[in-house]
Parts: structure tokens; sequence; C-alpha cells
């Protein structure tokens, strides 16, 4: 195993999922805001879910997320 061809290919699947979960976000966000179904100073709980099958693993993140 190469640690440091791990290492870029993990921080490469990170950014990834960072920047498209962001996009995705924001725009369920605007989406809500316009339809008045959100308050402008929301704090909305969230979840994720990182699987990886090959290494039998399944671990769950819980946060906010906080419009103002």
């Amino acid at each position: 195993m190469n640690e440091e061809s791990l290492n870029i290919s993990i921080r490469k699947f990170l950014k990834m999922v960072g920047v498209s979960s962001q996009r995705e976000i924001e725009q369920a966000v605007s989406k809500a805001l316009a339809s008045g179904s959100i308050a402008d100073n929301a704090a909305l709980p969230a979840k994720m879910t990182l699987e990886i099958p090959g290494l039998q693993l399944k671990v769950g993140f819980d946060g906010e997320i906080h419009l103002e």
C-alpha cells in the first residue's frame, strides 16, 4: 500500500463530497426559503452517512446547519 497515494485519493473523494454536498444544501435552502417552508433564521438538523462496503465501514455524523 502506498500511504501517499491513499491520502491523496481520500482527500480527492472528500473534496468532491464536500463541494457537491454544499451545492445541494445551498440549492435546497434557497428553494425552501422561496417557498416559505423554512424561516431565514432556521437551524436545521443534518445527518451524513459515510459508507464503504468493501471495508465494512458505515459511520454516521450528526450536526446542524444554521442560516443565521
